[in-house]
């Protein structure tokens, strides 16, 4: 979608103007991942117009390969309005949380069904990501979705982030999310999002409700991240960060910890490296940041645990490609 940004603070009644950009989950994983090195391809549709042009563009010169977009003469651009805060996880959402309000509603975008999309184009690749907006926007995404996550023979490596949404499924039973989740490899959750859909209130108690994907991360904010996986369980706690602003982050870090899992890194490494882009988000005010040098990340990734704890990031460390000391509070 097109994103509009508050030129100011407050609620968005007060809002007297807003800055054009770019959002949406999928596309921000593509993005990062081009930028971290790899080669991404987004999948998807926008109507034949101006936004439309303007998202085609802004992701190709991101490094992403958008040969797979298709375009839309009768349905729009879908676009979206939102404040700096945090995105909420209920529909009551708390002082200081973001208001989003999205303009989807037959969007072309919304017209994505199993006739309209290639096995060729999702399946070209060894890693194919999907989230759980996707499914929440018409019948036609939701059999998609559907299909995607169905295990058979031949396809890559599917990773899934559950993204509840809970403007998107207010009517709707969101256990359609964790049935989707159980057909995926790769599984990321917040452990507030579980608690919202599903009423589970730890890492625990969704991996036991979710037993089948081969590695399943739980998001905890700013407490860390963790992991299960091939008999391990690892948390790894985030850096202290200095946060300007809080969208963005979670693609951001699953993004990173793809980009670690396509490198073969240990869950420890990848988590790291999640954390590391999640912060690269969190200290630019929109949904996309420049991640850190390879190079950077990896130093920083191989640190110590108590340097590691001491880590503290704000705006512009990703722009430091030498010391690693600079990041370690003392």
């Amino acid at each position: 979608m097109v994103t509009f940004v508050p030129s100011t603070g407050g609620p968005l009644a007060d809002v007297p103007a807003f800055h054009r950009t770019i959002g949406g989950a999928e596309s921000n994983v593509a993005c990062t991942l081009a930028r971290t090195g790899h080669t991404a391809r987004w999948v998807s549709r926008v109507g034949s117009d101006g936004f439309g042009d303007h998202l085609v563009a802004a992701i190709a010169a991101a490094g992403v390969d958008v040969g797979a977009v298709q375009r839309d003469p009768h349905r729009p651009t879908g676009i979206y309005f939102r404040t700096a805060g945090e995105r909420a996880t209920t529909l009551d959402a708390a002082p200081g949380r973001a208001e989003v309000v999205y303009y989807r509603k037959g969007s072309a975008a919304s017209a994505l069904s199993p006739a309209l999309v290639q096995r060729r184009d999702v399946w070209a690749g060894r890693v194919l990501h999907l989230t759980g907006i996707t499914c929440a926007l018409s019948a036609t995404c939701k059999a998609l979705m559907r299909r995607l996550t169905h295990r058979e023979p031949g396809r890559p490596l599917v990773s899934f982030d559950v993204n509840h949404r809970p403007a998107l499924w207010h009517g709707a039973d969101p256990w359609l999310l964790a049935e989707l989740a159980r057909g995926c490899d790769l599984v990321f959750v917040g452990e507030d999002e579980a608690e919202a859909a599903w009423g589970l209130a730890d890492a625990d108690a969704i991996r036991a409700a979710l037993p089948e994907p081969a590695v399943l991360v739980v998001k905890q904010g700013a407490g860390g991240a963790t992991a299960f996986g091939a008999g391990e369980r690892v948390h790894v706690p985030a850096p202290a960060v200095d946060v300007v602003a809080h969208v963005g982050a979670g693609d951001a870090f699953a993004a990173g910890f793809l980009s670690a899992t396509l490198r073969g890194l240990p869950l420890r490494d990848r988590l790291r490296h999640g954390h590391l882009l999640a912060a690269a988000a969190l200290t630019v005010p929109g949904d996309l940041a420049v991640p850190p040098a390879r190079a950077h990340a990896d130093a920083l990734v191989a640190l110590g645990e108590d340097a590691w704890g001491r880590l503290r990031l704000g705006p512009g460390w990703t722009d430091r490609a030498g010391d690693v000391r600079e990041e370690v509070t003392r």
